[in-house]
């Protein structure tokens, strides 16, 4: 069994993905991947993510528990708590699920992909357990982080910081 060959596992059926996302807002948007309160990457409480290390981007600390795609495009990374994906449109999207959540060591998350897989914005990629995450002792807000944001000419917020959205709905715009 290789390192990530305990991720690669599917759950019977992936739960539908919210209504909210369109084609317009896959283009140069990125999405929330979960429903909750929205806050700016510098006030994550991890300072790779707080200091952009990993990108620009946001964190979302989730209402549910069903971590869906922010974008449309393919799967290129799986870890459990965290999912890599490369937009259609270059865009590349990690979204880490809680800070520290590596040392879980997969347990109290479900995946929904695999390396590889096509997705769409609004997809389901994980399912997070949010009572395994607090009895293990880590936060867990949802990172959204463009990994590529040098290659823009901005990531910014489309939403207030503190405001709540909905699974789907923009969060990130894209300036190329």
């Amino acid at each position: 069994m290789g390192l990530f060959d305990m991720f690669k596992k599917k759950a019977d059926a992936a739960p539908a993905g919210p209504a909210s996302v369109t084609a317009q807002e896959a283009a140069d948007i990125v999405c929330a991947p979960v429903t909750g309160r929205v806050i700016k990457m510098t006030d994550v409480p991890d300072p790779v993510f707080s200091g952009e290390v990993v990108g620009k981007g946001c964190a979302i600390w989730p209402d549910d528990e069903t971590v869906y795609s922010p974008v449309s495009g393919t799967v290129t990374v799986t870890m459990g708590h965290a999912v890599g994906i490369t937009g259609d449109n270059g865009i590349e999207v990690l979204v880490h699920i809680g800070i520290d959540t590596v040392d879980m060591e997969g347990k109290g998350f479900t995946g929904y992909v695999s390396q590889g897989d096509k997705v769409k914005a609004g997809q389901p990629v994980i399912k997070m357990s949010k009572a395994a995450i607090a009895e293990a002792g880590h936060p867990d807000c949802v990172v959204c982080a463009v990994s590529n944001s040098a290659s823009f000419a901005d990531v910014a917020l489309t939403v207030d910081a503190e405001s709540t959205v909905s699974a789907g709905a923009s969060v990130l715009k894209i300036t190329k």
